[in-house]
């Protein structure tokens, strides 16, 4: 699941949602964002076509970024992340879900 964090990039925080993700990272040494993407793309794709028995694409080709500025908006990114799922109505609370940096049971960052 966390594939690369700390060689190509700092897993900062993350979020499955049922159709889109968001993911806080800093690039590492030489990496890219975009050949950290392709990266997992490639092994995720893979891994759900087979947990699904089916083949084909699973991700768009486009992704949106951007640059986090200063600590005021890597708080307000931090906070977004989290209550992804609390804003869908898929939770109460970040803690309660389980695709998620948040969540109760997840590794400390």
């Amino acid at each position: 699941m966390f594939f690369g964090d700390g060689e190509r990039y700092r897993l900062h925080a993350w979020v499955i949602m049922p159709n889109h993700v968001h993911v806080l990272i800093t690039p590492l040494n030489d990496a890219t964002l975009s050949s950290i993407l392709q990266g997992w793309k490639s092994v995720t794709s893979r891994r759900m076509n087979v947990m699904f028995g089916r083949k084909g694409k699973v991700w768009a080709r486009e992704y949106f970024d951007r640059v986090v500025r200063n600590q005021d908006h890597y708080d307000n990114v931090i906070a977004y992340i989290a209550d992804n799922p609390v804003h869908a109505r898929l939770c109460g609370a970040p803690a309660q879900w389980r695709f998620s940096s948040s969540w109760n049971g997840s590794r400390e960052r």
